[in-house]
């Protein structure tokens, strides 16, 4: 894992990884549906509600 960098707006920053990472989730989701994997669907899913409600609260 790569270090924490701080910035000046470090709350805005953070708000972007986390939409970041909602949109590779939704992305993995897309993927992991082709391959009919239904567990890893339901993990990435439960991560995408979480991302996104961590990025409502911010």
């Amino acid at each position: 894992m790569a270090p924490k960098v701080e910035t000046k707006n470090s709350k805005s920053a953070s708000r972007e990884n986390i939409a970041f990472i909602r949109q590779m989730l939704g992305e993995l989701h897309q993927v992991a549906e082709k391959e009919k994997a239904d567990m890893l669907c339901y993990l990435i899913e439960m991560a995408y509600v979480e991302a996104g409600e961590l990025h409502s609260r911010m």
